[in-house]
């Protein structure tokens, strides 16, 4: 059984990744707070038969399904680079003429992430040609498709197969490559939220270290959406997940919201840096993976409990502080400092199909059985985009802001 829950982190290259039954956490109380933990409910594995591809050979092109295909689709623009509530605006968009290998989609939700910020920003190593329509992710519905698309039909969910799409608009026209089709009984929120978060913490749960049921990981900004994903991935692999947050007024709710996810262990900031974080590892072994998506001295203070030989990423910087690490670490504890960008990691999978397949067939697996939920979200009429905005930037703020279109 352990090494199945291995095999299936690894994205093993099948489409049909078992995932571990889950065991009851073992939870460490801080001395600041009582969290109450809630029973996990036990799953039952289920084979899942993906749909089969649509027949082979040219499709004729269906007529626009949606009641509004008269009128120009509506889009959140930005021309220049800024504050996103200063140069983002809404405004009717150009709608390309539907193409051989091209999809009409109506756009359904589509949330706001850091990178959506960054970018609109210019801070995001990604090039860009302005005017832009801001967001990366995203789920919407196939209203037409082009004579020579064969793998999708009008009704097919679809979410962005890469960074770049453009999705905060009600309706957009796609190459066929730049789309991936989710089965139609995953939520829409989940879908929504699906091509960026999970599958970056999937991927950092299977690419960095060979974790197996009974291991641990520690990760800061583990209120995020990757944080989130990686505590219910974790928690259905048997893998304990020690979580750090900032203190907040709020904090006792944010536990327990953590807490009824499958975190084991959560502690703050300031609580890493103290000697009664030994307490922690009594019943559980040393972390052998840290998560970093902050930098500056919280990198430095998770560094220290992870054990000899073992792997820190780091996949973001909150703190837009550099990433100390003690020359100690190096030579005494041999631990190994890696990076991770999924943008990145899509691009050298662009030809491997077969391990996107798999990951998303995983994902689309622990959804079904109600180990991956969608994480907080608030949703928010498309005119409304700039309270969302707003909203997305400021600090101790966990729930999601998610634009209905």
């Amino acid at each position: 059984m352990q090494r199945a829950a291995a095999r299936a982190l690894r994205g093993a290259r099948t489409p049909q990744a078992r995932i571990p039954q889950l065991r009851t956490p073992q939870v460490w109380t801080p001395q600041v707070w009582t969290p109450q933990l809630r029973t996990p409910q036990v799953w039952t594995p289920q084979v899942w038969t993906p749909p089969g591809p649509s027949p082979p050979g040219p499709s004729p092109p269906v007529r626009l399904r949606s009641a509004a295909a008269g009128t120009p689709p509506l889009g959140l623009l930005y021309e220049r680079h800024g504050e996103p509530a200063a140069v983002v605006q809404l405004k009717d968009l150009e709608e390309p003429k539907l193409g051989d290998c091209d999809v009409s989609v109506k756009m359904l939700a589509a949330p706001i992430n850091p990178a959506d910020i960054n970018m609109i920003q210019g801070a995001y190593p990604l090039p860009l040609s302005l005017p832009a329509v801001g967001g990366n992710e995203g789920v919407g519905e196939v209203l037409e498709v082009g004579r020579r698309v064969t793998a999708l039909k009008p009704g097919d969910r679809v979410i962005p197969a890469d960074t770049g799409l453009g999705t905060w608009r009600t309706r957009g026209v796609f190459p066929e490559e730049m789309l991936l089709k989710v089965p139609s009984d995953i939520p829409v929120l989940c879908a929504a939220t699906l091509s960026v978060n999970p599958c970056t913490a999937f991927r950092l749960l299977a690419d960095f270290e060979s974790l197996a049921p009974g291991d641990s990981i520690i990760q800061n900004a583990a209120n995020s959406g990757v944080g989130q994903a990686v505590i219910q991935i974790a928690r259905a692999s048997g893998i304990k997940t020690v979580n750090v947050v900032r203190d907040r007024p709020d904090l006792p709710k944010l536990v327990e919201r953590l807490m009824a996810l499958g975190a084991d262990h959560i502690i703050t900031e300031e609580m890493l840096r103290k000697p009664e974080m030994k307490d922690i590892f009594k019943s559980i072994p040393r972390p052998r993976l840290a998560l970093n998506c902050v930098g500056g001295k919280s990198t430095t203070e998770m560094l220290r409990h992870l054990q000899p030989k073992g792997t820190m990423v780091t996949y973001g910087g909150m703190a837009k502080q550099p990433v100390m690490v003690p020359v100690s670490a190096f030579i005494f504890r041999d631990v190994r400092l890696r990076g991770f960008w999924m943008t990145q990691w899509r691009k050298d999978h662009a030809q491997d199909q077969e391990s996107v397949a798999a990951m998303m067939d995983a994902l689309f697996q622990l959804i079904r059985r109600g180990q991956l939920t969608a994480p907080a979200c608030t949703e928010v009429p498309l005119q409304d985009y700039r309270a969302a905005l707003e909203a997305s930037m400021k600090p101790f703020v966990s729930s999601k802001q998610i634009l209905l279109l």
